[in-house]
């Protein structure tokens, strides 16, 4: 963290969130998490542990039994969500799920659109969240005919389209190929914007996130420099975690921090 962002507005801070589904199973049982602007946090646990269940607080689309969070020093509450959905851009896992337009381009305008961005105000910010992703060529193109490393990035173009303080990612790299996710892992480092990158993918954090965060039992057990979570072999097996076959937890130690 440089001394500009210590004394910024942190992008995401979440006080004592808590959760629980109708049935009274608990999701959440007092999460707090603080994300400095500019920083790119890793957030890693096993199935069920919340890490999703928070994804969907940050914008609201659940809402907590108790606890606060606050985007950018907005506080989420009835009369602010509206704009801290704006402020926090949530990516689902599966791209099919924010992209319903005739084409690229269509996709890429609604939410501006819906936010009352018109002419060439509107086409700017198409044309801004297209090349943050690299995806200007496509513009005209059905989005379901695009391949899966194509449609991830235009669902990421989708948010990054509404100026947000902050990118949710939910398992980023999920189904795609090698080469796909070589180009979306250059996308995501590429980007100035806060991030918040739920995953299983061990090597994407060790590649793109200098911090990570690991969630289990709805709260935080552990939050630190990645290279050093991620040699803890203790800490891995006591939360169903693995690095994969042939990564020695040796030579993750110490490795300097991606860019």
């Amino acid at each position: 963290m440089t001394p500009a962002t210590e004394h910024a507005l942190p992008a995401l801070e979440v006080e004592g969130l808590a959760f629980a589904y109708p049935d009274g199973s608990e999701a959440l049982t007092g999460i707090d998490l603080r994300v400095a602007a500019g920083e790119r946090v890793a957030v890693l646990g096993p199935n069920g542990a919340g890490k999703t269940t928070l994804a969907l607080h940050l914008n609201g689309i659940h809402r907590a039994a108790r606890g606060r969070i606050t985007v950018a020093g907005a506080t989420l509450e009835d009369r602010t969500l509206p704009e801290l959905r704006r402020r926090v851009g949530l990516v689902f896992q599966d791209p099919d799920d924010q992209l319903f337009m005739p084409t690229v381009r269509e996709d890429v305008a609604f939410g501006p659109a819906n936010l009352g961005l018109r002419g060439d105000d509107l086409h700017h910010r198409v044309a801004y969240a297209l090349a943050a992703v690299g995806c200007e060529a496509l513009a005209e193109r059905a989005p379901h005919h695009l391949s899966g490393g194509e449609r991830r990035r235009v669902a990421i173009a989708t948010v990054l389209a509404m100026e947000p303080d902050l990118l949710v990612l939910d398992e980023p790299t999920s189904n795609l190929d090698p080469a796909s996710r070589r180009e979306l892992v250059t996308v995501l480092r590429s980007l100035a914007v806060t991030q918040l990158v739920v995953t299983h993918d061990l090597p994407l954090v060790l590649e793109l996130c200098p911090r990570t965060v690991v969630i289990d039992g709805g709260r935080v057990v552990a939050d630190g420099d990645t290279s050093a979570l991620l040699a803890d072999t203790e800490l891995l097996a006591a939360h169903r975690l693995e690095l994969p076959f042939g990564m020695d937890p040796a030579t993750v130690r110490g490795l300097p921090p991606p860019r």
